[in-house]
């Protein structure tokens, strides 16, 4: 009878109205995936075998509600810990008790203990990293930044290349008690022509400034010192560092390759016994300005966690404020062979079933696996105009299902009134 087609199509439709007002109700939930009613028509078994074309169906159901995990927009946030995902894969996430969940929802903090944690207090998992090395392979393991001072790095080598201005008067005497520039219109007095600074780095991670000295004894030739820190007597640079010598190329030929020892240093608590190595090869002397062109040297001083940076491949990058960088672990991603499959816990969490099949875990970008954008969000993948199109198409297939029952009952009436 009508009375069952119409009932359960009120039935299928009632529930489609369902699933489009849960996708509009989830329109600005960041990594919500939509729904979808799938129908299916019933037919009743008959034992006769009825001929085809003979059958007349008993009404609809609703065959499944799958969800549609395309590619939602990516918004860009302020918040370095926002993180989307710009293709397949969710990510893997501990609960609280020990379960793993997956979502595409990227909205992380920190936690008081330094996990990185979604709203819920699920931890995100990934690679840990030991030292700045991340340890790749393996069971990943929930992700924890480390907020220890980076230790500092004592200097061991320094690079100086500069250009010695081959205009320059030859000095005749350099006071290493009072170091004092020479006057270039009274070049008796002696004096040192040119002088530049470096900073170098304790045991301890204290700076200490090193100033060099440089006295044009002859043509092509250059007594070096050093004093530390601005205060006592300047000291001579020792050979083989000193005298530095050039060819009429403005080539050194000879110097500027040398080891000191630092037993200042020890004023700060730090070794007395820290050598560092230099390398002035590199210098030439030209009939221009002198300039220094290159400096560097390896030593920094400790350093506090002072912000992180997610890259695309996941890799979780501490800055810290003496200016270095190393990672701090590495986001992984997972990937299914059938996502529709995922048992849905709400939340924006998903957790693996018979159906899903097994993680596929990885690194962002590896395999069918996407890339990460930090500082961004992926919005929910509702169309609203088809969702409100959708709305009104099963509000008026939900009529028209009353339309059939009320028909139905009409008919009923008519067989009841004859007499």
């Amino acid at each position: 009878m009508a009375f069952q087609q119409g009932l359960s199509g009120l039935n299928s439709s009632s529930k489609a109205l369902d699933v489009i007002s849960n996708n509009v109700a989830n329109a600005n939930t960041v990594g919500f995936k939509a729904g979808r009613a799938e129908f299916s028509d019933v037919f009743a078994a008959a034992l006769n075998g009825a001929a085809a074309g003979v059958q007349v169906g008993i009404g609809s159901a609703i065959g499944a509600v799958t969800q549609l995990f395309s590619q939602g927009n990516i918004t860009t946030t302020n918040n370095p810990l926002d993180v989307a995902i710009n293709g397949n894969g969710f990510f893997r996430m501990s609960a609280p008790d020990g379960s793993i969940a997956y979502t595409r929802n990227g909205q992380f903090d920190v936690n008081k203990d330094g996990f990185i944690v979604n709203s819920q207090g699920f931890q995100l998992t990934g690679y840990a990293a030991t030292n700045g090395v991340i340890l790749t392979g393996g069971e990943p393991q929930r992700l924890q930044l480390d907020f220890s001072d980076v230790q500092p790095n004592p200097s061991s080598q320094m690079t100086l290349a500069m250009n010695f201005d081959s205009r320059e008067p030859i000095s005749p005497s350099f006071d290493v008690t009072n170091p004092t520039p020479l006057d270039r219109t009274n070049t008796a007095a002696g004096g040192y022509n040119f002088s530049t600074s470096a900073t170098a780095y304790d045991t301890l991670g204290n700076a200490h400034t090193l100033t060099f000295f440089f006295q044009k004894t002859a043509a092509g030739t250059w007594d070096g010192f050093y004093q530390v820190d601005g205060t006592g007597d300047a000291i001579a640079i020792p050979a083989p560092g000193s005298p530095l010598q050039f060819d009429t190329a403005g080539t050194m030929t000879a110097g500027g390759q040398f080891d000191l020892t630092f037993p200042e240093f020890a004023g700060t608590g730090a070794s007395a016994t820290q050598t560092i190595s230099f390398d002035l090869a590199d210098s030439s002397q030209f009939g221009s300005a002198f300039g220094v062109n290159t400096l560097r040297q390896d030593g920094f001083a400790s350093g506090r966690l002072t912000g992180i940076t997610i890259g695309d491949d996941g890799v979780i990058l501490g800055r810290y404020s003496n200016g270095q960088s190393r990672d701090l672990g590495q986001v992984v991603l997972a990937n299914f062979q059938s996502p529709n499959g995922l048992l849905s816990l709400g939340g924006n969490l998903w957790a693996e079933s018979p159906d899903s099949g097994q993680p596929i875990v990885g690194v962002p970008g590896s395999a069918n696996l996407g890339l990460l954008n930090a500082g961004a969000i992926e919005e929910a993948n509702v169309d609203l105009t088809a969702e409100l199109v959708q709305l009104i198409v099963q509000q008026r297939a939900y009529q028209a299902n009353a339309q059939s029952v009320r028909a139905q009952d009409q008919i009923l009436q008519t067989l009841v009134n004859l007499r």
